[in-house]
């Protein structure tokens, strides 16, 4: 998994290294043991039986193909996690310049500016395994930065509603980019999403019923968005649980905080899984 998750400059290094690991162990010799003058055990009969080779290629293959569903996996989840953190600043910017909120505004126009600056730096310099077929990616993203340079003036002392109007811009590069590399715009709300699901949950595991209802007011709205891209019956088994235990809480009820947070990530998983 560490090969495909690795940086540019040093998968090369990991694909050699592999190469040799693999034709080593199919030529069943390695120069660096007579390099070292370190012997190895003879093999029994001095022949491995056929068995045992094609368990050899079966595990090698289920490794290749395991970390490599893996890698994909965990890069994928780890860009959106990424990318909600900026995004959430670029919102909140979109939110608050329509609102004519301009010390708000370049507040959080500042955060966003630093947060896309790394963004951008790292992707351009390196395609996780989920997006390394997007040859548009580094473009998107610089088209995006030429948008943030033109808009800064008119965030921090210009016309505010004109700054709004051209944040949107901004919007629909990112679809794209989801889009073609197959990501949907449920699994960008779900993973956002989760960040916050895990904090009411440590706080219904302690049975700490006021941090619950502190925290459900935030947790629901992060919701609002899963439910407009998709709202079927897996999707209300989430907010039903959300709300059973917010329900539970203010009832006073603490024994049953831990069952229903179980009950509440149980039904987040099943959907993660399939759609995020």
């Amino acid at each position: 998994m560490g090969l495909f998750l690795a940086f540019r400059a040093g998968q090369w290094a990991a694909y050699a290294g592999a190469l040799v690991l693999v034709v080593t162990a199919g030529v069943q010799f390695c120069p660096l043991y007579r390099i070292l003058g370190v012997g190895t055990a003879q093999l029994s009969g001095g022949k491995v039986r056929p068995i045992w080779r094609w368990l050899g290629w079966l595990a090698l293959l289920a490794l290749l193909v395991g970390g490599s569903y893996g890698s994909a996996f965990f890069s994928r989840k780890l860009f959106l996690e990424e990318f909600n953190a900026m995004n959430h600043f670029y919102k909140q910017t979109l939110f608050l310049t329509g609102k004519n909120e301009r010390d708000s505004a370049v507040a959080n126009w500042e955060k966003m500016v630093s947060g896309y600056a790394a963004f951008q730096r790292k992707y351009s310099a390196y395609q996780p395994h989920a997006l390394r077929a997007d040859r548009q990616l580094v473009t998107d993203l610089q088209q995006v930065a030429v948008i943030m340079a033109a808009v800064e003036p008119l965030v921090r002392d210009g016309d505010l509603h004109q700054a709004h109007l051209d944040l949107e811009k901004i919007r629909p590069v990112f679809q794209d980019i989801f889009k073609r590399n197959g990501f949907s715009m449920l699994a960008v709300a779900l993973v956002d999403f989760h960040d916050a699901m895990e904090l009411i949950l440590d706080a219904a595991n302690a049975k700490d019923a006021e941090k619950v209802k502190q925290l459900y007011p935030v947790l629901s709205e992060k919701f609002k968005p899963v439910e407009l891209e998709a709202n079927d019956a897996e999707i209300q088994a989430i907010r039903k649980n959300l709300d059973e235990l917010l329900t539970l809480a203010q009832a006073g009820n603490l024994g049953a905080l831990p069952a229903q947070a179980d009950q509440l990530k149980s039904s987040f998983v099943k959907v993660y899984l399939k759609r995020g």
